[in-house]
C-alpha cells in the first residue's frame, strides 16, 4: 500500500446515499474525515430549520452548527449521538425546538439548560436515567422522555409554562408529592408501561384533560378529584376491579379501562359527556338493562366496547341487538363495528 490511499464507500439509508471518504496516511499524520462534517456544508448560514434523520450521526461537533446563527428546529432523530454538551453552540434567542428521539444519549448535558427559550425537548428512545438539566428551559411547553431509564419524575416545577409531558416506557415506581408541583398549566400526562401501584399527588394538576397511565400496577381508581378539567382517561392494562371515584369529573369524555378486573358498568350516569367507554377484556357479567340504567343519562355516548367479557361471550348472538335497545340512541359503535353499519 502507498502512503497514501483513499477507500472510497457507499452507506445506503432510508433518505439519501451517504457518501464515505477515509483518506489513509502515514501514522503520523493519520485523519478521518467523515460523512458527517459534509451533511451541513451546503445549507446557508441563514439555515432556519435542520433535518437530519437516520443517517448515523455520531458527533454534533462535526456537524459544525456554530454557523447556523438563525437556527430554531434541529432534528436529528434515530441516530447515533452520545453526547449532547455541543449544543451549547446553537443560537439561545432563536431555538425553539430540539428533537433528538432514537440516539444513544446517556445524561442530559449542562449546557441544554442554556437554551432558555426552548418550547419543544425530545429526548425519547435514548438511555436517560435521571430528569435533570433542564430546570433554566421555563418556556418549555413539550417535553419527551418515552422509552427511557427514568425511575423518578423530578426536577420539573420551575417548568410552569409545561402543556404536555410523556413518560411511557420508563421505570417510574410512584409520583411523588413534588413530582408535578407548579406545573398548573399541564394538559397532557402520558405514563403507560412504568411501574406505578397508586394514583396520588395528583392534585396540582388543575388544568390536565388527558391523564394516560396504562400498563401500571393500579388496583383502584383515586386521587382524581381535584382534576376537573379532565377529559380523556386511560388505565387499560392494570390490576382495577372496580369503576369508582370519578365524581368530579364531570367533563370526562373518554374513559379507557380495557384489560382490568372490572365486574360491573356503574358510576358513570352523572357523566353527561361521556362519548368513548372501552371495557374489553374484564369480568364484566350483568344484565344489559342494568347497563341500560346506568348510562341512560349518558346522551352523548357514541363508542362502547365490552368484548372479551362474560357479557359477549355468553350472549353471542343477542349481545350487540340487546346492547342496541339498552343504551341510549346516540350510540353509534359497539367493540369497532358501527351499529348501523
Amino acid at each position: 500500500m502507498s502512503d497514501t490511499e483513499k477507500t472510497t464507500k457507499i452507506e445506503t439509508t432510508s433518505d439519501e446515499p451517504k457518501q464515505v471518504e477515509t483518506v489513509i496516511l502515514p501514522d503520523e499524520h493519520l485523519e478521518y474525515l467523515t460523512a458527517d462534517s459534509e451533511l451541513t456544508e451546503d445549507l446557508p448560514d441563514d439555515t432556519e430549520s435542520i433535518d437530519l434523520i437516520q443517517l448515523k450521526i455520531r458527533s454534533l461537533e462535526d456537524l459544525n452548527l456554530l454557523r447556523f446563527k438563525h437556527l430554531k428546529n434541529l432534528c436529528l432523530r434515530q441516530n447515533l449521538i452520545q453526547s449532547i454538551s455541543e449544543l451549547e453552540v446553537l443560537p439561545v434567542e432563536t431555538m425553539t425546538d430540539i428533537d433528538l428521539y432514537d440516539n444513544r444519549i446517556k445524561h442530559i448535558s449542562s449546557n441544554v439548560n442554556k437554551l432558555i427559550n426552548l418550547t419543544s425537548l425530545d429526548l425519547s428512545f435514548n438511555n436517560i436515567k435521571h430528569i435533570k438539566n433542564i430546570d433554566k428551559l421555563t418556556k418549555l411547553e413539550n417535553l419527551y422522555f418515552v422509552q427511557n431509564k427514568i425511575s423518578k419524575i423530578e426536577n420539573l416545577n420551575t417548568l410552569t409554562e409545561l402543556k404536555n409531558l410523556e413518560l411511557g416506557g420508563n421505570n417510574i415506581q410512584s409520583i411523588d408529592e413534588d413530582s408535578f408541583k407548579n406545573l398548573n398549566k399541564i394538559e397532557e400526562i402520558w405514563l403507560g408501561k412504568n411501574a406505578i401501584p397508586r394514583l396520588i399527588n395528583l392534585h396540582h394538576l388543575s388544568s390536565l384533560k388527558i391523564l394516560s397511565i396504562q400498563g401500571n400496577r393500579l388496583k383502584k381508581i383515586e386521587g382524581l378529584d381535584q382534576l376537573l378539567n379532565l377529559e380523556e382517561l386511560y388505565i387499560s392494562n392494570n390490576h382495577v376491579s372496580k369503576i369508582e371515584n370519578l365524581e368530579k369529573n364531570t367533563k370526562l369524555k373518554i374513559l379507557d379501562i380495557t384489560s382490568n378486573k372490572i365486574t360491573k358498568i356503574e358510576n358513570l350516569g352523572h357523566l353527561k359527556d361521556l362519548t368513548d367507554i372501552w371495557a374489553s377484556f374484564n369480568q364484566i357479567d350483568q344484565r344489559f338493562e342494568e347497563i341500560g340504567d346506568e348510562l341512560k343519562n349518558c346522551t352523548k355516548l357514541d363508542t362502547i366496547y365490552l368484548e372479551g367479557n362474560p357479557i359477549q361471550k355468553n350472549n353471542e348472538t343477542a349481545y350487540r341487538r340487546k346492547l342496541i335497545m339498552n343504551l341510549p340512541k346516540s350510540l353509534e359503535k359497539i367493540d369497532a363495528t358501527y351499529v348501523r353499519g
